[in-house]
């Protein structure tokens, strides 16, 4: 398999991956629930947070790096 082709393949999944990710975080507004004090009562953990924002930049980086590998025509 090509190396361009292995990019190519690593870039739709990233692109997924990234998409996905993105929709997974939590909104940073308290919303509805405010009005009634509810808004703490369904907070996910600080780690699964954190973790989330570690994996969502990790795909994001590699998402721009493989497209600009791949834009700029070095592979050949």
């Amino acid at each position: 398999m090509a190396v361009s082709r292995l990019l190519e393949i690593i870039w739709a999944l990233s692109a997924a991956g990234l998409i996905v990710f993105v929709l997974l975080h939590s909104p940073k507004g308290d919303g509805i629930g405010g009005i009634g004090g509810q808004a703490q009562l369904f907070t996910s953990a600080k780690t699964a947070e954190i973790t989330l924002n570690r994996i969502t930049w990790t795909l994001a980086i590699l998402f721009i790096g493989t497209t600009i590998i791949l834009s700029a025509g070095w592979l050949g």
